[in-house]
């Protein structure tokens, strides 16, 4: 129970790192490669020297979780700068429901009833939180949103498939294949002021560096669907970040909908520690 705790309050800390993204990829003023090749280098080199990764032997589900995680970083920048934080950020998260879908084929995690209701809960929840703050404009920023979704899913679940040097290795590796792939797409990148570099080394270091350590440590003591239900906490405390940056006040919808998805998640993290029931089976 103790190390379980202790997991979902790392994961809880890796979303209010996450939640500072969306305002600061908005304040750096650069297309996305520049933003992406920045952060991601720094975050690659974050990781390692905060996880120090164990040698691993070379598997395909390794590669596959460093493409996808690699491609959750370049969509989710992409969709900021093509949509509204909001846009992105709802529209990422919904990967959670491939999550709920896909962890007892991939990430081995059996899906409890429990798991099933509190999605649905935090899923009604954002749905009231994001009411009049959601946009049709931007529509090929929405749709790499929605893939960013996918690539969110896939990284989560193999995270949780990985568990240990693996995992760390992910982060590591996903971050600097990101950096790689943008390379071609940059013009003058560090031709930046001095603010933009600030921005750009807490994105790196902060927001995804630290957030994703904790997160790793999280995904080896809870499953990946328990793990993707906390992180939702992430798009609550956005606009937190955003009312205290440039004053923007929640709605009563809004904050009726933060209400939701936090006792959802509250109550899905006290059940956790009791014997399921009703479980979805694991199909291994």
């Amino acid at each position: 129970m103790i190390s379980h705790r202790r997991g979902a309050a790392a994961v809880a800390g890796a979303a209010l790192l996450w939640s500072a993204g969306g305002l600061a990829i908005k304040l750096v003023p650069s297309g996305p490669a520049t933003v992406v090749f920045h952060r991601a280098w720094i975050a690659s080199a974050t990781l390692w020297l905060l996880l120090r990764p164990a040698r691993i032997r070379f598997r395909w589900s390794f590669a596959a979780a460093c493409a996808a995680y690699a491609g959750m970083i370049i969509t989710f920048v992409v969709a900021t700068k093509w949509t509204t934080a909001a846009n992105a950020i709802f529209l990422q998260d919904s990967g959670i429901v491939w999550v709920l879908v896909f962890s007892p084929l991939i990430a081995r995690d059996p899906v409890r009833r429990a798991d099933v209701a509190a999605v649905g809960a935090c899923l009604a929840g954002m749905t009231l939180f994001f009411v009049g703050r959601l946009s049709v404009q931007g529509r090929a920023g929405n749709l790499v949103a929605l893939l960013s979704g996918v690539f969110y899913a896939v990284t989560v679940l193999l995270l949780r498939r990985n568990a240990g040097p693996a995992a760390q290795w992910t982060a590591i590796a996903g971050n600097a294949l990101a950096a790689i792939l943008v390379i071609p797409f940059l013009s003058a990148p560090f031709d930046l002021p001095v603010r933009a570099w600030g921005v750009l080394v807490f994105l790196g270091v902060v927001q995804i560096g630290c957030a994703y350590a904790l997160f790793i440590r999280g995904l080896e003591t809870i499953p990946a669907a328990q793990a993707s239900i906390i992180a939702l906490l992430e798009p609550i405390l956005n606009p937190v970040w955003v009312y205290l940056g440039v004053g923007e006040r929640p709605t009563p919808l809004a904050i009726a909908g933060a209400a939701v998805v936090v006792g959802a998640i509250a109550w899905r993290t006290a059940v956790s520690g009791r014997a399921p029931t009703g479980g979805i089976p694991n199909p291994d």
